[in-house]
């Protein structure tokens, strides 16, 4: 029996109201219409705690898990079958009786510098406003760029660009997989290359969570999943993992996968940016994880854990 004859005959998917998650979840369901036509696929959209507070930083609220629960929560009660999110939101243990049925193909992984008056990050003049909602992002910017007021910036995408389009901020650092989705290419000024700024784990990456019991739909999905982008994110997951990564430590993880082996950079600041480690490993695309376990030893061994303490003693 062929994948078509097992298909269900109606999926409920799972997803933020956003317009860049409803692009998501609308994306995943093209894809399966194509592979299941005679399924009825719908979408369940949802406003999560994340989308609900914006007055403080993410990090300050609980961190990314805040953005995924009510969509588990979802599944759980069987309202939706299978939920999408940004990979760079999910946690880097994915909760018990949950798992990922499938991980896309990679958009541009990098971060966008987005300015209505001016070109470059370094055209900035001293004090200007950049807004950004990541410590990565904003560890960063205080280190290359310390004449910089870096000031957090809440809400989905549509709502940071009205904040920097009505003046409240100089400039914005936004993923720029997201403005390329929402065919918002033009507001990116610069895209900032992984040595300028080193992307989050997962960045510019779909996830597809079920209920780990769901063999059916694990089967099902399997054909989204992209073979070279999973195993670069494990090891770029595995790499913050091993370092206790969360929405308060500045973070950075990159992997690309040429020819069967696997170069993954990684890099961690205290949110001060002053202090800074970063490294890189190579090795074959099955040992994705123990790349990035490797990697994150190797950081510790040169001082990463100096740098975990300071970062949780400030972030308190």
């Amino acid at each position: 029996m062929n994948s078509a004859n097992r298909a269900p005959s109606r999926l409920v998917i799972a997803s933020r109201e956003s317009r860049l998650a409803m692009w998501q979840a609308q994306h995943v369901s093209r894809r399966l219409a194509e592979l299941y036509p005679q399924t009825e696929i719908s979408i369940l959209g949802m406003t999560t705690r994340g989308d609900r507070i914006l007055d403080r930083p993410l990090a300050a609220i609980g961190g990314k898990g805040l953005f995924i629960k009510e969509l588990e929560v979802a599944m759980q009660e069987g309202r939706a079958d299978l939920a999408v999110h940004s990979m760079k939101d999910l946690p880097m243990e994915m909760p018990a009786g949950f798992t990922l049925a499938a991980i896309s193909a990679r958009e541009n992984p990098c971060d966008a510098f987005v300015s209505s008056r001016f070109a470059r990050l370094d055209q900035l003049p001293a004090n200007a406003v950049v807004g950004t909602s990541s410590q990565r992002r904003a560890a960063m910017l205080r280190a290359g760029y310390p004449q910089l007021s870096i000031e957090s910036l809440r809400g989905n995408l549509d709502t940071r660009l009205r904040k920097l389009d009505a003046g409240d901020y100089d400039a914005i650092i936004l993923a720029a997989a997201g403005l390329i989705r929402l065919g918002l290419t033009d507001r990116i000024r610069a895209v900032l290359t992984p040595e300028q700024s080193l992307p989050a784990p997962g960045q510019g990456v779909l996830a597809i969570e079920v209920l780990s019991a769901r063999a059916d739909l694990i089967a099902l999905l399997a054909p989204l999943d992209d073979a070279a982008t999973a195993h670069c994110v494990r090891a770029e997951r595995a790499f913050s993992r091993a370092l206790g990564g969360s929405c308060q430590l500045p973070l950075a993880a990159h992997a690309v996968l040429e020819d069967g082996r696997l170069w993954l950079r990684g890099w961690i600041a205290t949110t001060d940016g002053r202090r800074r480690l970063a490294g890189e490993w190579y090795g074959a695309a099955g040992d994705d994880e123990s790349i990035g376990q490797r990697l994150a030893d190797a950081l510790r061994e040169r001082g990463a854990d100096a740098i975990l303490r300071e970062s949780a003693a400030i972030s308190q």
